[in-house]
Parts: structure tokens; sequence; C-alpha cells
């Protein structure tokens, strides 16, 4: 009987102890986070895991300071819940910081108990996401934080190109806490209630005398738009937590494994609208993303950073069930040029696809880099380098279709075959040169033209002249550069055969420790 009793009272701390644990920073403040139209950290996790798989660690995990008055203030599990569970069916591992907690600030028990997540992904494989509301650092505790930070951000690095990590701001995510984000892999964050900056509003003031809100200074549209920080953008945190699961769709589980298909019956698989995308007018702006939803399975298109130099758009979607990662010049913004923003944001992205052996498909036309003292002095050959490197050194299975204008530089760095594409299909509106006709004409035949009776005619003849010898696809594809020149409407039959037959592809690069990519 007395050991019954025993039990009972052991369970019944154990209850109470699983109660508070749930409570986070209580009743008061969880009422608080739902009032900024938040979600809690528990609630977020509910959200983003499938129902009933979620099993947590370091539940009643607690801080172990003294100073400041800490030690009179506990809470269980230290303004964080850490574990795993499933989504969509597959092993996935999650931290989310509970802001009713110390305002999610990070301790160092905090940091450990993230760093034990971390590195039971690593050793099993599988994805890591982190749903980030936190004020910063816990000031009480001084360099225990900072070196909880430190932790992080080294393991941040050690998991980066081994398996996917993947961060969702849902709140404040300010000075040092701003770093583990950036080192991961996608960057998500909610309209009106998340932002991030190294230094906050005041302390721009104080420096610089600039008046800012915090949503101006770090909001999700400022990094969407204006840094390029985050890759994504939701109007809401149940949005956010959608689009995380829908990413996470797309990517393997580690380096070695592959992106799960999806069940595809092969049908008729000609596209006739392709055949009419591309105006007959060279110089006229069309929309690629037309050409992308024809060619990608129906309604598998995600783009990622939309609203980021929008001249190029980067994403995932599907060919016949597969996951593919798709860079694409943007005819319609700035002609499709390439400039700085537009080649840092796709070499990151095909960086990452190479990283997890996600195919990659180019759609190519490009009428070159944008000239100007601005891109120039920032570094446009740094960057449009980073782009360069990028293709040069991935392995993944690589095809470019060319619908328009390959020129110049852009045409090379553009995933010719030149820089180890395996297939590159040209449709015949395709111009494959080393600039438009009417500039190489005015510097081929200058002479000739100033010197002619009518220099106008003279002109429009020498260009028509070099548009029939240069600008179109024959002269690459006599030379093997283009594989095949094809109706556009054949493209994504032609796709689906030659990611089917690249699917074993093995490329080994020469043994190094790592490249020097110009940062």
């Amino acid at each position: 009987m007395e050991s019954t009793n025993v039990t009972s009272v052991r369970t019944e701390i154990l209850d109470k102890k699983n109660a508070e644990a749930l409570l986070g920073g209580g009743e008061k403040r969880i009422a608080a986070q739902h009032a900024k139209g938040k979600l809690t950290a528990r609630e977020r996790v509910e959200l983003f895991m499938d129902e009933g798989s979620f099993e947590e660690i370091g539940k009643f995990v607690m801080h172990r300071s003294k100073d400041f008055g800490l030690d009179k203030e506990h809470y269980l599990g230290d303004g964080v819940v850490t574990g795993y569970g499933t989504v969509n069916g597959r092993l996935t591992y999650v931290f989310a910081q509970d802001f009713t907690v110390f305002g999610g600030s990070l301790s160092e028990t905090h940091a450990e108990k993230i760093c034990r997540i971390m590195d039971l992904a690593m050793k099993n494989g599988a994805p890591i996401v982190g749903l980030n509301d936190s004020g910063g650092a816990r000031i009480q505790e001084g360099v225990l934080s900072l070196a909880g930070y430190a932790d992080i951000f080294y393991k941040n690095t050690l998991a980066s190109g081994v398996i996917p990590q993947i961060s969702a701001i849902m709140g404040p995510c300010a000075g040092g806490a701003v770093y583990s984000p950036a080192i991961t892999d996608f960057i998500m964050m909610v309209e009106q209630t998340s932002y991030m900056f190294v230094t906050g509003p005041n302390v721009v003031k104080t420096v610089t005398h600039e008046d800012v809100t915090s949503e101006e200074l770090g909001g999700a549209m400022t990094h969407a738009t204006k840094s390029g920080v985050t890759h994504f953008v939701a109007a809401n945190e149940v949005q956010c937590i959608e689009n995380l699961k829908k990413l996470l769709s797309y990517l393997p589980q580690n380096c070695e494994d592959t992106a799960p298909p999806v069940p595809y019956e092969l049908e008729n698989e000609s596209r006739p609208k392709l055949a009419t995308l591309i105006p007959h007018n060279p110089n006229q702006p069309y929309d690629m993303r037309e050409v992308i939803e024809e060619l990608a399975d129906a309604g598998s298109f995600f783009e990622v950073h939309r609203y980021f130099a929008e001249n190029i758009v980067v994403g995932f979607s599907r060919i016949a069930g597969r996951s593919v990662g798709i860079v694409a010049n943007q005819p319609a913004v700035l002609a499709g040029v390439l400039d700085i923003n537009a080649s840092q944001k796709a070499a990151r992205f095909v960086r990452f696809c190479d990283s997890f052996n996600i195919p990659l498909l180019v759609l190519e036309d490009v009428p070159g880099f944008l000239p100007g003292t601005d891109q120039e002095w920032n570094a446009i050959i740094t960057n449009g380098a980073k782009l360069l490197y990028a293709f040069c050194e991935a392995t993944v299975p690589r095809i470019t279709v060319i619908t328009r204008k390959a020129y110049g530089g852009a045409y090379d760095v553009m995933n010719s075959k030149h820089i180890g594409a395996d297939m590159n299909y040209a449709w015949p509106t395709a111009e494959i040169a080393v600039m438009g006709a009417s500039g190489a004409a005015e510097i081929i035949f200058k002479r000739e033209i100033a010197e002619a009776e009518d220099p106008a005619a003279k002109l429009q003849e020498k260009v028509a002249d070099y548009t029939e010898k240069f600008a179109n696809p024959y002269r690459a594809a006599h030379r093997g550069y283009v594989d095949e020149v094809i109706y556009p409407e054949q493209t994504r039959e032609k796709l689906i055969r030659a990611f089917a037959m690249l699917e074993n592809k093995v490329a080994n690069l020469p043994r190094k420790k790592h490249g020097n990519i110009p940062l």
C-alpha cells in the first residue's frame, strides 16, 4: 500500500512538471503573445509536425544562473522547445524558441538544447528547422550566452551541405542571433511580426541619426526586397509553417540522399503554348514564369527569393514527379540581364541544389551583364564570378534551354556546355552571339558605315547580315555547343527523357580541401 502511495505521489509530481513545462512563461505571457498575432512555441511545433509525432527532448531543463535575481526565477525548458517528429511522414528535427520565457533569450542551457538537437540531426541525417522568436542573448549571463551563440554557429557550419537547415523567423531576431539563420540554407519571415537586424532602431539613431522603425529596418519585406536576407515571406505564421512543409517536400533528408519522387504517369507531354510565347520582336519582354509553368508539373513550381533580384527567377519544381531546381533569366525585368544581386541569388541557389543532389534546369534569355559604374564599383566582376563558379563546381545533372538571347560572357556563365552542362538545347528563336546584332555591326563595320553615302541604310544592311550569320542557334549547334535545336512545344518531353538519362550521373571533382569561391 505504501509503495502504491509513493508511486502515486511521484506520478503527481511528474504530472505537475509536465503541466508547468507546457505553460512556458505562464498564462499572462501566452495571452500577450496571442495579442500580438503570434502563436506560442508549442503551438508552432504542433502545427509543423505530423499529428502526434512530436517527441520532446530537454523538457525539464533549467538555467544554472544565479546573478541578477535569476536564481529566484526558473522555467522548465528554459525558453526553447526541442525535439523530433515527422513532417509528411519524414523524420525532422525542430527547435522553437519560446518568447514567453525571458523573451526567448538565449542562455547557456538554451543553447545546449539547440546544439543537442543539431547533433542528433547530423548523426541521423535529417533536416533541422529552427523557429526563431528571441530577444537575443540573455544579458544576465554575459559571456556564457555569447559562447552559446558561437557553439550554435559552429554546428550550423559543420551541418552546412550535410543536412538541410531552415530558419523561420517568427518574431524578433537581433544582434548575434541573426548569424545562425544567415548560415542556414533558407530563411522564412512573417509580415508585420518578425524582424532581423544586427543593431536595432535605437542604436541606429544614436550612431547614424537615422529615424527608422523595426519594420523598415529589418522587417520581412525589407529583407525580401532590399537585402535578400530572407527567401520567403508569409502573411501569417500558419502560412509560414505551411511553406516550411512544402519546402521540405522538395528536399532530400541529407547529402547522401535524393529528394522523394511524387507518383507521375507519363501522358502527352507536348506543350503547344510554348510555341507562341516568344515575341516576334527580340526586344519585347515576356514572362519566363509562363515558360516554367509549362515545363514543370502542374502547380509544382515553388519560387525562392521571389521579391529579390527579380531579373532572375529561381525555385523548386517537379518534372515527371522528380524534384528539380530551376534557374531562369527573366526578360520581363531589366531584360533578364545579370547583375550583382541576380548573380548572388542564383549562385547561392545553385550551390544548395548541388549540395543536396537536386538536378538543375537553366532557362536562358540573357543579353549580358548590367553595365555601369554602380555595378563595376560594387564588384560585378567578383559577384558574377560567384555564379560562374557555382555552375562550374556543380556535379548534379545540369540541363540548359536557350529560349532567346545568349550573349557574351553571360552565355558562358549560364550553364553553357563549356562549363560542364550535360545537355544544352536551343529553341529556333535562340540568338547565341558575342553581343546583339546592332552593337556588333557598329563595331565590325564602323569604317564601312561611316564612309557610306547612307550610313543608316548601310548599318541596317550590316545588322541584317550579322543577324543571319550569328544571331541564331545553328553555329553553336554545328560546333556541338548545343546538343539539339528543338521545337519549343517538345521541350518538356525532351527534359523528362534527358533527366531520366542523367539520373545515375557520376562526376568527381579534383581532390582538395575545398575551393576558394570568390566571396
